[in-house]
């Protein structure tokens, strides 16, 4: 017989005009990694969700080691043995490790919080699994690749034996993956059972013993990892085939579109975020840039963009300089920004589809009835959203719906949508597929080709060398704020970017 970790029979859980989870059933063994995969909206997070406390589910049980039970908050499942470390690390930088682990459950001693034990506990701990941090670190000084062992460190201290990852490899560089997979080997030979969510098919394959797949908020497969491949898990996904590998031909580069010069700039804190970058894009080419976060590329796209002045250098579009004007006026100049964060810099959440494909051309007819008149016209509005919903794919097709209650991935293709329209000479697309499906990574990619072939200059910014190397006509990596190497995609390979990546030469 079996033995289970966790049983998740026949769930379902409804919202207001969808259905998250229907009828959904997830068997994880016990000391196995099991990972979960679907499209964004296909009911992951609501699942597990449900499995740390979050939510309750409508109908159906939850069974952990053997017991049935019922979970009113993630207190009652972190008593339970279940662990959840997400997307977004939840530290306070200023802290030290053993302060952010022991934090809400710290050891005291006579009414007085016993540090000393705290950080022979978190020490114990790291050596333990193999996870190798320094308890008396400040958080603030460590890589992200840290940050996520620290993130670790904290549900094993609350005595997880069922551990959550929610896209735990999302900021890492290549060497740094290959690490957390040794951790979770080591946590897996010591009797931990973990479940591992992910949009990157080959880490699927690469890590984990089984895999169910999720489609429309049902179960569509499960299945041992040995016996599918990347295509099969693909076709579950999206109920249809996928092109994996975007088919990208061969660029035909003209002049030079942007060319950055001697850039320097500041970051949030005052400190230097780039020291000296020189770079050039020419139009009908994508130079790809590849780097782990936190390394410039955020300060670069927003000097370009007009959001953060530089300190020193030159930005230059179709030879004129544009570095010191504000976002409105270089977006004028022909600039189209998919921003790294779309809900922060792409999107007003509690606007429609339709008003939010308009944003950064709002002032323009046929969107006002004149110039200089504040009076929007909704109906061009909507006709607009209309033709950009069809040619973009984005699902529900409805343009008066609010943009928060798309998924992820249509959330993205509206953005796109909208920056895509414009036709600009230089599209600045910044991790353009991150938190986003096979399917809408495979049409994000495509229109990105397109707009390259159709002679614009494509700057793709991302911390997926997958996505690098596969969409580069050029590849350009930057650490510490420079670029410490250039490469062309026949000489580049994950090991060689994934080591300029991480300072190596």
């Amino acid at each position: 017989m079996t033995d289970y970790a966790v049983e998740i029979r026949n769930v379902t859980k409804t919202f207001p005009l969808v259905t998250a989870n229907d009828d959904v059933t997830l068997l994880v063994e016990k000391g196995e990694i099991h990972a979960l995969v679907g499209e964004n909206g296909a009911g992951k997070s609501t699942l597990m969700n449900i499995l740390y406390g979050l939510l309750q589910p409508d109908s159906g049980s939850l069974t952990i080691d053997g017991k049935q039970v019922s979970f009113n908050g993630p207190g009652d499942a972190i008593t339970a043995g279940i662990g959840m470390v997400h997307q977004h690390f939840m530290l306070i930088p200023p802290l030290t490790v053993a302060e952010n682990v022991v934090l809400g459950q710290e050891p005291n001693r006579r009414g007085l919080i016993d540090m000393p034990t705290a950080i022979r506990t978190v020490q114990a701990l790291s050596d333990q699994y193999g996870l190798k941090v320094d308890p008396t670190a400040k958080v603030e000084t460590l890589s992200v690749g840290i940050e996520q062992r620290i993130e670790i460190i904290k549900v094993l201290y609350r005595g997880a034996d069922v551990l959550i990852l929610d896209e735990p490899t999302a900021v890492l560089a290549p060497q740094e993956v290959e690490e957390f997979f040794e951790i979770l080997k080591a946590l897996k030979a010591q009797g931990k059972t973990i479940i591992f969510i992910t949009h990157k098919l080959h880490e699927v394959m690469a890590i984990s013993d089984r895999v169910t797949v999720m489609r429309l908020g049902k179960m569509v497969g499960a299945v041992k990892t040995a016996d599918t491949s990347t295509a099969e898990i693909a076709t579950l996904m999206v109920g249809r085939q996928v092109l994996l590998q975007v088919d990208r031909g061969s660029a035909k580069p003209g002049d030079t579109v942007l060319s950055v010069t001697g850039l320097e700039a500041l970051d949030n804190k005052a400190l230097p975020a780039l020291k000296g970058v020189d770079l050039s894009v020419r139009a009908g080419e994508i130079l790809g840039i590849a780097g782990v976060e936190g390394n410039g590329q955020t300060e670069l796209v927003e000097v370009i963009t007009g959001l953060r002045p530089a300190t020193k250098g030159e930005v230059q579009l179709a030879g004129k300089t544009i570095d010191g004007l504000s976002p409105r006026a270089v977006r004028a100049h022909g600039v189209g920004h998919i921003p790294e964060d779309r809900h922060r810099r792409g999107l007003v959440l509690e606007y429609t589809v339709a008003d939010n494909t308009i944003l950064g051309i709002h002032y323009h007819p046929p969107f006002v009835k004149s110039r200089g008149v504040d009076v929007l016209d909704p109906g061009a509005i909507v006709a607009k959203a209309e033709r950009l919903v069809a040619e973009f794919d984005i699902r529900p097709t409805d343009p008066l719906n609010p943009a928060g209650n798309l998924s992820g991935g249509n959330q993205q293709k509206v953005v796109v949508a909208r920056e895509m329209d414009q036709q600009p000479q230089l599209l600045i697309a910044a991790q353009p597929t991150r938190g986003v499906d096979v399917g809408s990574i495979e049409f994000i990619h495509k229109r990105l080709i397109e707009a390259r072939d159709g002679g614009t200059a494509v700057l793709v910014i991302s911390a997926d060398l997958e996505e690098v190397l596969s969409l580069s006509d050029r590849i350009a990596v930057i650490y510490e704020g420079e670029i410490v190497g250039e490469l062309a995609p026949e000489e580049a390979t994950e090991e060689r970017l994934g080591l300029l990546m991480t300072g190596a030469s």
